[in-house]
């Protein structure tokens, strides 16, 4: 076995990997998930909300990480159409856009009851990174003159009076790096008081939790995350279960979870074998 191991073609390691992520993939392998306290945080953010609450969705993410981002952004929008929260959506992320027309048209497709410009609105990208936020704050009319359509904010009901994003009842941020949640907490939840939920990749989530709890609620890291928030969401709202694409972080976790543990179990036969010529070596 050990001289097998040793031989052994890098070219069947490849097809284990490839089978480790599209068998789960094909027959839809899931596994149960518990949500941690952070995690309920979040959710309680949203849900504990009086309905037709003001909810600024800043979506600071692009395809390249859809992957991690996309089902919790997802997750984030439903809610906040149960909640009949008023959603304002807005990306700094120039490939951004795309990411928030795909929960419009979540709301479109699953949500038809709900109007464009009296229970969510769209103001699409705007350049500028970090420099976008410090306008905003303090008056959002000032750069946002239309929405993402061409139409004017004072012909849309929901932005018709709106002054600032510190008139937001929450801020919720879903973000792959700069600018994103570290910019939004430095310029509007810590200095203004904004309540502030985020949702990050696994790579940016530490930098997240030191402001925890004062600055900021609670962070969704990665696609675990994401999954324990579809699962809080089910808690509460069952007939999530039958909506499809609404489970996408439980989905994403399979393959996910038996690929790192095809990793681990190689890392160690590969150590094994090194630590084994070693002492065949020393024995010479």
């Amino acid at each position: 076995m050990y001289q097998f191991l040793k031989t052994l073609d890098r070219r069947w390691v490849f097809l284990a990997m490839f089978l480790a992520v599209a068998v789960p993939i094909l027959i839809g392998l899931k596994f149960p998930e518990e949500p941690s306290p952070m995690v309920r945080d979040v959710f309680a953010a949203v849900n504990n909300l009086p309905s037709g609450s003001k909810v600024y969705m800043a979506y600071d993410y692009d395809p390249g990480s859809k992957g991690e981002l996309s089902p919790m952004a997802a997750a984030f929008t439903r809610l906040c159409c149960e909640k009949r929260h008023k959603m304002y959506f807005a990306t700094l992320w120039p490939l951004g856009t795309p990411m928030v027309q795909e929960n419009i048209n979540i709301i479109e497709r699953e949500y038809p009851h709900l109007e464009y410009g009296r229970d969510y609105v769209n103001l699409g990208y705007k350049p500028g990174n970090e420099g976008v936020i410090k306008v905003v704050v303090t008056s959002i009319k000032e750069l946002y003159t239309t929405d993402h359509y061409g139409m004017s904010v004072d012909e849309i009901p929901m932005t018709r009076d709106l002054n600032s994003v510190q008139e937001m009842d929450l801020l919720i941020n879903v973000s792959a790096g700069y600018p994103g949640s570290k910019d939004w907490l430095q310029y509007v939840a810590a200095p203004h008081g904004v309540p502030m939920v985020s949702g990050s990749t696994g790579v940016q989530a530490p930098s997240l939790y030191p402001y925890i709890p004062r600055q900021l609620i609670g962070v969704l890291g990665a696609i675990k995350a994401a999954a324990e928030f579809e699962k809080t969401i089910l808690e509460v709202y069952p007939k999530f279960a039958d909506i499809p694409g609404a489970d996408e972080g439980f989905r994403r976790m399979g393959p996910q979870l038996i690929a790192h543990s095809l990793m681990i179990v190689l890392i160690l036969v590969g150590n094994v074998i090194y630590f084994v010529d070693r002492r065949k070596e020393a024995a010479r």
